[in-house]
């Protein structure tokens, strides 16, 4: 199989238009034409990753972190990126990375990380702005229908739990081609009025491209009149972070003594206790210290995140408990939700969960 054949099914986990502006994410070293017979599944494609990819046939690791941050001017092996760069290259090893792209899929990083410390009713955190956009188009009232579907199946229409969503209002459009046109309506130099229906939908900015090319290829007219808007509206089901409920309620350190059983950390970084139960909890896999005001604004009585410094745990305010559980911890089962997520595509080819630690932190 080729990467080119993998990198649909990658999207489809972790659509890359979701990935935060920073980052870097997709295929960051390969050919996409090349052929492989394996999959590494990792956390951080470090050098003994690569190592590991090679004694066990892999030519793909798909990794969460990327390790190509921010841009690269030599590779010369001088630093931990540059090795495990220099080896996959020379061994001719592509790296896939997802990071933010799956941070904010609603079934992602944080949803595993919420569902590991047991919470129920869950929900989009901090929901992804200024990526929503909103089609405007008119067609004529028989061909309506047809336009409109057309619309649908390119991904226009999705609002929340809800498909195919769209508003139509009657009215009449009104048209005369010049010496140039080839009107379906009418003739050339022919003032037409013509019954037609205004069709408005939604739709992810990424897919724009994709909804024009249904709307020009499903519309009868020469010259498809249409408008697009930017819209203010969160996106409810993409976004950084999430929220949900625990039942029953229990302690504070109760609830802390769980978590650190089921992350399996060396230890947590918490706030002073507030003396309230926990029971609404915001969970942030990675570094969430910017999530701290929207936990406060949502209910939450405890956010669980990581890299929280000093002055950090002073915005808790006693409004809530906030817990640096470590930053690996927090993403600690997402390589198996990728090598789940992919044997289930792919299930006759053969993907690899990587048997390599790669936190860099250590607990005494």
């Amino acid at each position: 199989m080729k990467i080119k054949e993998i990198l649909p099914v990658l999207e489809e986990m972790a659509p890359l238009a979701y990935a935060e502006d920073f980052d870097n994410v997709g295929l960051l070293v390969g050919n996409p034409e090349q052929e492989i017979s394996g999959i590494l599944v990792c956390h951080d494609a470090l050098e003994n990753v690569i190592d590991e990819a090679i004694c066990k046939n892999c030519q793909l690791v798909v990794c969460f972190h990327p390790i190509i941050f921010s841009g690269l001017k030599k590779i010369t092996g001088a630093n931990y990126v540059e090795r495990a760069v220099l080896k996959a290259i020379k061994n001719d090893i592509a790296i896939y990375a997802v990071h933010t792209a799956l941070d904010n899929h609603r079934d992602g990083v944080n949803r595993i990380l919420g569902e590991a410390i047991g919470l129920e009713h869950l929900k989009i955190l901090i929901p992804k702005k200024q990526f929503i956009r909103k089609l405007v188009t008119y067609a004529p009232s028989e061909d309506a229908d047809k336009v409109r579907n057309a619309l649908f199946e390119a991904g226009a229409g999705n609002i929340g739990n809800y498909e195919n969503c769209s508003f139509n209002s009657k009215g009449i459009g009104t048209f005369m081609g010049n010496e140039y046109s080839n009107p379906e309506l009418g003739e050339r130099f022919e003032f037409v009025e013509a019954d037609e229906i205004k069709i408005e939908v939604t739709f992810e900015k990424h897919l724009e491209n994709k909804i024009l090319k249904a709307l020009f290829q499903n519309h009868p007219y020469e010259e498809v009149a249409y408008e697009i808007y930017s819209l203010e509206n969160q996106h409810q089901n993409i976004g950084l972070g999430m929220i949900g409920n625990l039942n029953p309620p229990i302690s504070e350190e109760a609830f802390l003594k769980n978590v650190q059983t089921q992350m399996q950390t060396g230890g947590i970084r918490h706030s002073t206790f507030t003396g309230k139960l926990i029971q609404r909890v915001a969970v942030l896999g990675g570094s969430g210290a910017f999530a701290i005001s929207a936990a406060k604004k949502a209910g939450a009585d405890a956010l669980i995140t990581a890299d929280l410094k000093y002055h950090n745990f002073y915005e808790a305010e006693n409004q809530l408990l906030l817990a640096d559980i470590g930053h690996f911890e927090s993403e600690r089962y997402t390589k198996n939700y990728i090598a789940d997520f992919l044997m289930k595509k792919i299930p006759n080819f053969a993907i690899v969960l990587s048997e390599e630690n790669t936190n860099p932190v250590k607990y005494l």
